[in-house]
């Protein structure tokens, strides 16, 4: 009777340890995912500031060309 109880401990802790490591397994390729779609949405943000950013850049210089342009035509109408 013991060697019963003994091999049916020994096969419960066999399927616990099974059963832990497949869970690991899975919420470590959860994680893993999650990290990866984490790190897209970084990107593609990072990418949306930096096209704003260069836009804005693009519509200051061509103001300060237009006020460059403006300067000389009021320059050379008061020649």
């Amino acid at each position: 009777m013991k060697k019963f109880i003994l091999l049916f401990a020994v096969a419960v802790m066999s399927i616990s340890v099974y059963s832990c490591r497949e869970t690991t397994k899975e919420n470590a390729e959860d994680n893993m995912e999650q990290m990866g779609e984490d790190v897209e949405d970084g990107v593609e943000n990072a990418a949306d500031e930096t096209e704003e950013a260069v836009d804005k850049a693009g519509d200051k210089i061509e103001e300060a060309g237009e006020e460059v342009e403006d300067e000389v035509k009021n320059t050379d109408d008061n020649m």
